[in-house]
């Protein structure tokens, strides 16, 4: 059984032409499927189309979430709702190509837990969105040791027991590849099409890219300083212990030959010390807390997300799947 998770925020118009579409690949797949529709508390009338085809489709889900989570959230919702063996994800801008999905699909039939998919000719701008986009990924695919050309891309199909071990915060959505690897899952990469938005704007501007590279460097730290902390910051801690250590054995020498320090390297001496201290309690703050907080979601069972509710064919509300979602 293959689900497709699509996550929506105002896509009114690319709605129902990605519902007709997709519906028509998977119709030919001749699988078992499901369309899992994420509403992230959408402010035009995405709800409303959804709801109505809800109503006319049993392999049709919709899930609605209390405000805007962000896509991370929205993809991690749908990922607790979908019941088959295969989740596919998805942008509902029309953007990615519905008629690519069974080369996905096949991927992971011939045995790779990952299909990611790679937009080989990208029709992005050249300085907002490729130019960065091709740096971002070059340092997660260094980071990570996962050789794939395009880590952002939402089209991506899973084996449905590798998201099990994968717990999405923050923007983590891009790295799954590189999390799941992490795991020894085989991740393979398939060439996509990539496609104008039809209609609508993008979500995403250049300030996108100091997201990513503060989360390039979260990904760093889970990936190689997870489960030993200390090899991190003990490397930090001995080179400010020895230079400190240094500049005060040079002040004692100084001082013991007769010469005054206060008037001449107090101000220097302090400059360094507060930037040098600032600059790491500040960087560790931060990686200690993206710690905490991976902590504290496994730990408590807690979800980042909430849903108002949750729509389903009224033809088959009586009847009890077979297999639980993921999220129950």
């Amino acid at each position: 059984m293959v689900s497709v998770v699509i996550p929506i925020h105002n896509e009114e118009p690319a709605i129902l032409p990605l519902y007709d579409r997709l519906t028509a690949v998977l119709q030919s797949m001749g699988r078992d499927y499901e369309i899992i529709f994420v509403d992230d508390a959408s402010t035009d009338r995405s709800f409303q189309l959804l709801a109505n085809l809800v109503e006319t489709d049993p392999q049709m889900k919709v899930v609605r979430l209390r405000r805007n989570f962000g896509q991370t959230a929205a993809l991690a919702a749908g990922f607790d709702h979908a019941r088959g063996d295969i989740i596919v994800s998805m942008d509902g801008d029309l953007q990615h190509d519905p008629e690519d999905l069974p080369k996905l699909v096949e991927k992971i039939d011939e045995g790779y837990d990952l299909a990611s998919g790679w937009r080989k000719r990208r029709v992005d701008n050249a300085i907002t969105r490729r130019l960065p986009s091709r740096i971002a990924n070059w340092l997660i695919a260094k980071i990570s040791g996962v050789p794939l050309h395009d880590f952002g891309t939402t089209f991506k199909a899973y084996r449905a027991e590798i998201l099990e071990d994968v717990n999405l915060y923050g923007e983590l959505h891009r790295f799954i590849p590189a999390l799941v690897s992490f795991y020894g899952a085989r991740v393979a990469e398939v060439p996509i099409r990539n496609i104008n938005r039809p209609s609508g704007r993008s979500h995403y501007g250049i300030e996108r890219t100091f997201n990513v590279l503060f989360d390039i460097l979260t990904l760093k730290f889970l990936l190689s300083y997870l489960t030993r902390p200390m090899h991190f910051f003990g490397r930090f801690g001995l080179l400010g212990t020895g230079a400190g250590g240094a500049v005060l054995a040079y002040l004692v020498a100084y001082k013991m030959l007769g010469h005054s320090i206060i008037p001449r390297h107090e101000p220097l001496m302090m400059a360094g010390v507060v930037l040098l201290l600032g600059g790491l309690m500040m960087f560790s703050t931060g990686l200690l807390g993206e710690l905490l907080t991976r902590t504290y979601f496994e730990s408590q069972g807690r979800r980042i997300y909430a849903i108002r509710e949750v729509r389903v064919c009224s033809q088959k509300a009586g009847s009890r799947s077979a297999k639980k979602p993921r999220g129950e």
